[in-house]
């Protein structure tokens, strides 16, 4: 199985979108700068999959240096991660992508950004735990 990592952003409270978007989204100051930057510093030279929505907002740029892959709800998440046994694979999206794909993630790279206003759509706990055991006490 291939390496699955995720590197997403939240606000403070575990902000994640707003009306489609990052609540934050164009915002100038260095933090959220810095925190697209580092997205596509980490994710360089290795496989993204992600929805058809967040593949459209990916700069030119971005498709030189990483192989994307837009995947669907229907498709199965063991048989594209399949697809990329020797990479390192990052899932990128948001909940519906997460919820899919969270048991075979590996590694979560959460960054918190100093955003604390308004969101409709929130990071959840649960996706952490979901490609671990758990152990009984």
């Amino acid at each position: 199985m291939a390496d699955i990592r995720v590197i997403c952003a939240i606000g403070r409270s575990g902000q994640l979108g707003l009306h489609g978007g990052m609540p934050w989204e164009g915002r100038p100051e260095r933090a959220f700068t810095e925190d697209v930057e580092r997205f596509f510093d980490l994710t360089r030279g290795h496989v993204l999959v992600a929805g058809p929505k967040t593949v459209a907002s990916f700069p030119d740029f971005a498709c030189k240096d990483r192989t994307i892959v837009e995947i669907r709800s229907s498709d199965d998440p063991q048989e594209v991660l399949s697809r990329f046994s020797d990479r390192v694979v990052y899932v990128g999206g948001g909940p519906a992508v997460w919820t899919a794909y969270a048991r075979f993630v590996r590694h979560w790279d959460v960054n918190t950004l100093p955003y604390d206003g308004p969101a409709d759509t929130w990071f959840d706990p649960s996706w952490l735990l979901a490609g671990g055991t758990r152990r009984k006490r």
